[in-house]
């Protein structure tokens, strides 16, 4: 069976290397080529190191190099310029392979039988479309189930920016003077709601009922396209609708997309077997909670944690630190901040402050960098060797591949999904709408999800996370944050002891 021929030959590729390797290889390499044969579905969450740096892809590169037929692989674009270049290369010419590789957004020629590798955004948009641009009985991997759910919704979302009214406005001359007074009114009421962070507003019952006039009066139906879509979306029961505002040019956008993706995705899973890998996509094996976000039905789980000699973090989680909500937690965070940067001060290497507030974001950068001099850098990739840098969510997640493993991680507050984001709030809506528990069912699981990937660099060299919001210590679900940053050693004290026992080198003169 492929099972044998895959172990056997992916061991003496590890071997022949002469390098520590993941433990977990072969056992991932073996599922993966039983899905290939039996054509069976299954959904794999290699750990939240893994899921940052990729230390899994020769598991499933063996089997699909290995495997005689042929084999589609999704993955971000990034990711395929990695495999292309290193893994791809080094694993295919030990095993002296011959199946051919190719990168295509579409199916390249009805024989081919080789290994195909495409965006997630050309597989999605051709599944979606139904276009039919790839084989449904070719057994697909998509690398980087983490994002599935964005990528998708992505796809899904109708758009409409200044350019698509001035070319609805050349579209119908005869009605130039109704789609101007339409954008007046728009323009007016969107640009009354207070500002917030986000520069995002849910479309309230007004702006609504001058959309269905004008798109009623001019039958965008049989219109162009950026309308005709906005328009099929608008009228679909339980979408959501929301403007994005530039206050400086004084334009808006305006965007609806679905507020669930299961019914469609379900559809897809139906159709052809799908290998789904991602880091830390729930904290169950069986990751119920994503299943029914995703519409996977049943199909086979193996879900990795993370090494609890090898990857283990040390856990500060102070006492006495107040509410994020509370007018006293903005200075007991900087002054928290302060001393954990002081008490590694003797450590070289990267210390990352994380905070998804971002007024709070800009403070605490000011802040430090009064103290700390350039050291302090704001969502910056060009860090010193001993950098300070202060981040938010998104930016650490999708920049920190490229940047070393921090010795420490301050994390200001959970990463919870704000309301004060329409998109996140009109999800609330939904899901208070259908009577389900929209915390533990959406807002928790997401949570849990950036939480553990956000800590995968600091596993690497077993450095330490401060956890600075105290919701995970008095709130209920405490117990499930902890859960998810385990393997981890609890210390409660603040010493730069704690620092030099990571084995991290220290600079001269210190």
């Amino acid at each position: 069976m492929i099972e044998v021929e895959v172990h056997q030959q992916l061991r003496a590729f590890l071997r022949d290397q002469g390098e520590p390797y993941w433990p977990h290889h072969l056992t991932i390499a073996r599922l993966v080529a039983r899905a290939l044969r039996l054509r069976r579905s299954a959904l794999i969450q290699v750990g939240s190191p893994s899921g940052c740096y990729g230390h899994y892809r020769l598991s499933y590169l063996a089997p699909t190099l290995i495997w005689p037929e042929p084999v589609i692989l999704v993955a971000p674009e990034a990711v395929q310029q990695r495999l292309l270049q290193v893994e791809i290369p080094r694993l295919y010419q030990w095993m002296q392979g011959s199946k051919p590789i190719c990168v295509d957004t579409r199916w390249p020629r009805p024989d081919f039988s080789g290994l195909l590798l495409t965006s997630p955004a050309a597989w999605f948009a051709d599944q979606l479309i139904g276009q039919n641009g790839f084989p449904a009985d070719v057994p697909t991997i998509i690398d980087g189930a983490d994002e599935l759910e964005d990528w998708v919704r992505q796809q899904l979302t109708a758009s409409l920016g200044a350019k698509d009214w001035d070319g609805l406005m050349l579209a119908h001359p005869s009605e130039v003077d109704l789609i101007r007074d339409a954008r007046v009114q728009l323009t007016r009421l969107l640009f009354q709601h207070p500002a917030n962070p986000y520069n995002s507003y849910l479309i309230d019952q007004p702006e609504r009922e001058i959309l269905r006039h004008l798109l009623q009066s001019l039958n965008l139906a049989v219109s162009s396209e950026p309308w005709r879509a906005f328009w099929q979306s608008f009228l679909c029961e339980g979408n959501l609708t929301w403007a994005e505002l530039d206050r400086y040019q004084g334009q808006f956008s305006l965007n609806c997309a679905p507020v669930e993706v299961a019914g469609v995705l379900s559809q897809i899973w139906s159709r052809r077997p799908v290998v789904l890998i991602g880091g830390a996509l729930d904290l169950e094996a069986d990751a119920p909670l994503y299943r029914q976000r995703l519409g996977l039905g049943e199909l086979t789980c193996l879900k990795f944690a993370p090494d609890a000699r090898g990857e283990i973090i040390q856990l500060y989680l102070p006492e006495g630190i107040p509410l994020p909500n509370t007018p006293q937690f903005q200075p007991a965070l900087i002054r928290k901040v302060h001393e954990l940067l002081s008490c590694s001060a003797a450590v070289l290497g990267l210390m990352v402050v994380i905070v998804g507030d971002l007024p709070l974001k800009a403070q605490v950068g000011s802040t430090l960098a009064s103290e700390f001099g350039s050291r302090v850098q704001v969502e910056k990739t060009c860090l010193d060797d001993n950098g300070i840098l202060v981040t938010g969510w998104d930016f650490w997640l999708q920049h920190q591949a490229v940047l070393p493993a921090p010795h420490l991680l301050a994390i200001a507050t959970l990463p919870i999904p704000s309301l004060e984001d329409p998109r996140v709030a009109g999800r609330v809506a939904y899901y208070k709408r259908q009577r389900q528990d929209w915390f533990r069912l959406y807002l928790l699981p997401e949570a849990l999800s950036k939480l553990q990937r956000a800590i995968a660099p600091v596993r690497e060299r077993q450095g330490v996370v401060a956890m600075l919001d105290s919701r995970a210590i008095h709130r209920s679900y405490g117990h499930q944050i902890l859960a998810a940053l385990s393997p981890c050693a609890r210390v409660n004290y603040l010493d730069s002891r704690l620092f030099n026992q990571m084995g991290c080198s220290t600079p001269e003169g210190l």
